[in-house]
């Protein structure tokens, strides 16, 4: 792992901790838009680029797209899942 790549890594650690504070401060929309960055430091250290990652929207969306609707009311009541996951 490169000097830079460790420097990334432990950026990526405080920030995690920092989401995890904002979160458990019922501070949502901060930690989320803190997750947004997180992922942006994920992207750098596993070399994927933003071309990467809008081809993997797009295919999501298209998937998305041709899955049948639910009929049911009570599902249209629930808020939407995320189509992007941030994960570890």
């Amino acid at each position: 792992m490169s000097h830079s790549d460790e420097q990334l890594q432990s950026v990526l650690e405080t920030l995690e901790e920092c989401r995890k504070v904002l979160n458990e401060s019922n501070s949502r929309e901060s930690a989320e838009l803190l997750s947004i960055v997180i992922l942006d430091v994920r992207m750098k250290l596993k070399g994927i680029d933003s071309a990467d990652l809008k081809a993997l929207c797009d295919e999501m969306l298209r998937s998305a797209a041709s899955e049948p609707l639910p009929p049911s009311k009570q599902t249209q009541d629930q808020p939407r899942r995320p189509l992007l996951r941030v994960v570890k």
